[in-house]
């Protein structure tokens, strides 16, 4: 059995068919793979849940998308949410550092989000987005050293990984 990184697509090798196997995407090793080797051409993956029934007028549902399909999405959510951070620590206690780093964080997501959106600059988006990320965590996990307070810092840390996971995914799905 081999597999190919993208996408995902199990293919058998020619010689399941000839130990007899009724089917030609009958798995040899593990007869309950059997019924659940994806077949559409546009699903891509294995479904890992046992089927309730092996008829196969039922579709099962499956997860079908990746990290990199939410790139934008997270791109334009931490930045509205880096912005707003910066916007309510200003009013709560006047912090100019704050509202910098807020407008810059939008700033920085807003390019990543509209570069992400055309297929020539997309990779130039992914690598802006987990470069944002990368400057945020970073700023973040020293604040929460330094301060040794959870909030604001953890949680905003907590997010900023997650982001840049996403961003790293992308980056590396799109690149490669």
């Amino acid at each position: 059995m081999s597999f190919s990184l993208a996408p995902l697509v199990i293919q058998m090798p020619a010689t399941a068919a000839a130990k007899g196997a009724s089917k030609s995407n009958d798995h040899p090793k593990f007869p309950s793979l059997n019924h659940q080797i994806l077949k559409s051409k546009n699903m891509v993956g294995i479904c890992f849940r046992k089927p309730k029934s092996y008829s196969r007028s039922r579709r099962r549902l499956c997860c079908k998308s990746q990290l990199v399909d939410f790139a934008p999405v997270t791109s334009a959510a931490y930045g509205i949410l880096l912005f707003s951070g910066g916007l309510f620590a200003f009013t709560k206690s006047g912090s100019k550092g704050s509202l910098f780093g807020g407008l810059s964080g939008a700033a920085l997501m807003a390019s990543a989000y509209f570069l992400m959106q055309a297929s020539e600059t997309k990779e130039f988006g992914d690598a802006l987005g987990f470069g944002s990320a990368f400057l945020f965590s970073s700023v973040f996990g020293i604040r929460l050293a330094a301060t040794r307070k959870l909030i604001p810092a953890g949680p905003l840390l907590g997010l900023s990984i997650c982001a840049l996971v996403v961003f790293t995914s992308a980056y590396l799905q799109d690149s490669l």
